[in-house]
């Protein structure tokens, strides 16, 4: 069936609509096919807000030849920390960030401090050394663990862990100190 000056795509719309409106058959297919589509969206919404954000497991050479992995951290809150000594962000938060590992290391907190690829060795060796940071500090020397946690470009780049080794909360330029604390203790008491 065709209506005049109408094309077929049109002709069988407007006969899909007439049907759609009439038929009790199809009333009930459309209610199901709503109601399946509003189940749909609402299991999207729940896996996407409940899905697992564990860190990625990475193997990390530290400054002092040692390897670590995500993996060592469990059990821990942990702050991972990505930096450079040429940041003049990270340079200025490392005092606060420093502080903030020794106010809670003695209760299950650790800070790693990841340099960045293009961070020399000696200069983050020297910087270490000169600023006498008390946290780990690792080496990414081929920019792969960079791209293991979300291809990280900008410095600083900060997570904070859960004790079972979920990203909590990750911050782009430093972190407030007083909302950081206050998640850190929130973590360390759970």
């Amino acid at each position: 069936m065709m209506l005049a000056g109408i094309g077929t795509n049109a002709t069988l719309a407007i006969c899909f609509r007439y049907l759609r409106l009439r038929h009790p058959t199809m009333k009930l297919i459309f209610r199901l096919m709503a109601i399946l589509a509003i189940v749909g969206v609402a299991a999207a919404t729940y896996f996407s807000l409940n899905n697992n954000n564990s860190a990625p497991q990475s193997s990390f050479l530290m400054l002092d030849g040692s390897q670590k992995t995500t993996a060592d951290w469990k059990g821990h809150v942990t702050l991972v920390n990505f930096w450079a000594t040429s940041c003049t962000t990270c340079v200025a938060e490392m005092p606060m960030l420093s502080q903030t590992f020794e106010k809670y290391q003695g209760q299950g907190y650790r800070t790693v401090a990841v340099a960045m690829q293009y961070d020399p060795p000696e200069y983050v060796n020297n910087f270490v050394q000169s600023r006498k940071l008390p946290f780990e500090v690792a080496l990414d020397n081929t920019g792969g663990i960079a791209k293991e946690w979300g291809d990280i470009t900008i410095t600083p780049t900060t997570f904070l862990l859960n004790k079972q080794g979920e990203i909590v909360k990750q911050y782009v330029g430093a972190p407030n100190e007083k909302e950081l604390h206050s998640l850190i203790e929130k973590l360390l008491a759970s």
